[in-house]
C-alpha cells in the first residue's frame, strides 16, 4: 500500500531549491545542515517521511521534526537547531561532596535492602532528598552524572575488593618460616648435588565437602554442526560428600592423598602414618599446614610423640592459607576434574579422585613458589 502523507506538500521557490541543492552537495557544511537539506529536497520531490528516513539512515521522528519546521517556519529555519531552554544548573562543589559522602555509606544504612550502590539507585536517592538537603541542582541528577562525579574522585561503591586482615600477631614470623622452607626447596631443585637441611618437604591440607553428584538423565554428547557442547539435565542427585587429605612433595611434585568420609584427628593421624610408610625410616619430614584443630589435638600430639624427630610442623599464619602451595594443586584439581564431575555413588567419586592422583603422579611436576622469596611480600 502506498504511503499517503497527511502533511501538505512543500513548495520551494527557485532560489530555495538552488540553495538546498548546493547545501546538500557541500563538503564543508555541518553534517546536520546537509542532512536536513536532503530531507527537504526529498520531501519536495514527493517522497514519504518513512522513505526519506530510510534513504538517509535517519529516524522517522527526526525527519518529521525537520519537515514540520519547514512547513511552519520556512526552509532556513528548518536547517537550524532549536533554541535550547538553557543549560542545566551547575552542580556545586558542596553538592558533589554530598554525593561522595552518600556513596561512602552502605545503602542498607540508609534503609535499603542493597549491600552496595548502583549508579541508578544512588541517583534516585539523590533526586529524592536533594532539595531538602539544600542541593536543588541535583534534583534531576542522572545515573551517568553520578558515575562522572564518583569517577572524578576515584570512588567505586558498586565494586567489592577483598583484603586480608592480619589477625595473627605472629603473621610475619610464620610467613618467613614458610618461605624459608620454599627457599630450601629452590636450592635443592637448582642444585641437586646439595644436601638439604631437611630430608622431605611436604605441603599439606584438607579439601572437605567434595560433593558426589549424579545425573537424573544421561548427558548428551556434542554433535558437530548441531550441538557444540555437552547437554546436561539441570536436575541431579546428591549422594553425600567426601574429604581429600593431601600432601604434595615439594621436591618431586608427587601427591600423597587419602580420600575419607571425614577429616578429624583420626583421619589426620592415619595420613601421617601413610606419610611415615611412604618415606624411608630416619628421614625427617617437614610439613607446611594450617592451624586446624585436628593438627594440634591430643590424638595428633600423642602420635607425634610415638615417632620422635620424624615430623616437623611449619604452621601457616592464621588467615594465611594462600601461603600453602597445596592450595594451588586443589585449585587445579577443581578446575580439571571436580567442576563438572558426575558420579553414581560416593564410591565412584572416591575412585575418580584416586585415579586423578595416579595420573598426576605418573608425570609429577614440582610446584615452585616464587612470590616473596626475596622478602617482597607485605
Amino acid at each position: 500500500m502506498a504511503f499517503k502523507s497527511k502533511k501538505p506538500p512543500l513548495r520551494l521557490t527557485d532560489e530555495e531549491l538552488d540553495f538546498l541543492k548546493r547545501l546538500s552537495q557541500s563538503r564543508t557544511e555541518e553534517y546536520r545542515r546537509v542532512e536536513r537539506a536532503k530531507m527537504l529536497l526529498h520531501y519536495a520531490e514527493g517522497l514519504s517521511i518513512p522513505k526519506i528516513a530510510k534513504l538517509l539512515n535517519a529516524t522517522v521522528p527526526k525527519t518529521n521534526r525537520c519537515i514540520d519546521k519547514a512547513l511552519e517556519r520556512g526552509v532556513k529555519e528548518a536547517l537550524e537547531e532549536e533554541q535550547r531552554s538553557g543549560r542545566p544548573p551547575e552542580i556545586t562543589p558542596e553538592a558533589k561532596a554530598w554525593v561522595i559522602a552518600l556513596a561512602c555509606q552502605k545503602p542498607k544504612d540508609l534503609g535499603y535492602s542493597y549491600e552496595v550502590w548502583t549508579f541508578r539507585l544512588l541517583a534516585a536517592h539523590v533526586r529524592q532528598y536533594a532539595e531538602q538537603e539544600g542541593h536543588a541542582c541535583l534534583c534531576r541528577l542522572s545515573a551517568s552524572n553520578v558515575k562522572r562525579i564518583l569517577d572524578s574522585h576515584d570512588i567505586h561503591p558498586h565494586k567489592v575488593r577483598y583484603y586480608l586482615q592480619r589477625r595473627d600477631p605472629d603473621f610475619d614470623a610464620k610467613r618467613v618460616e614458610v618461605l624459608h622452607v620454599y627457599q630450601q626447596v629452590e636450592f635443592i631443585l637448582e642444585n641437586e648435588e646439595l644436601k638439604p637441611l631437611c630430608d622431605v618437604y611436604v605441603s599439606y591440607d584438607e579439601k572437605p565437602g567434595i560433593q558426589a553428584i549424579g545425573n537424573t538423565a544421561e548427558d548428551l554428547a556434542p554433535v558437530a554442526g548441531e550441538h557444540p557442547t555437552i547437554g546436561r539435565d539441570p536436575e541431579y542427585k546428591r549422594y553425600g560428600t567426601l574429604s581429600l587429605l593431601a600432601g604434595i612433595d615439594l621436591v618431586t611434585g608427587k601427591v600423597i592423598g587419602s580420600v575419607e568420609e571425614r577429616h578429624r584427628s583420626k583421619e589426620f593421624v592415619d595420613f601421617l602414618k601413610k606419610l611415615d610408610s611412604t618415606y624411608e625410616p630416619g628421614l625427617r619430614i617437614q610439613i607446611i599446614l594450617d592451624n586446624h584443630s585436628s593438627h594440634t589435638s591430643k590424638e595428633t600430639k600423642a602420635y607425634l610423640e610415638s615417632v620422635p624427630d620424624r615430623f616437623e610442623f611449619i604452621f601457616t599464619p592464621k588467615h594465611g592459607s594462600w601461603l600453602n602451595i597445596i592450595e594451588v594443586f586443589f585449585a587445579k584439581m577443581t578446575k580439571q576434574v571436580l567442576r563438572h564431575i558426575r558420579v553414581n555413588s560416593k564410591e565412584e567419586l572416591k575412585e575418580r579422585i584416586e585415579q586423578y592422583l595416579q595420573e598426576v603422579n605418573a608425570n609429577p611436576v614440582p610446584f615452585r613458589w616464587k612470590y616473596g622469596l626475596d622478602g617482597s611480600v607485605s
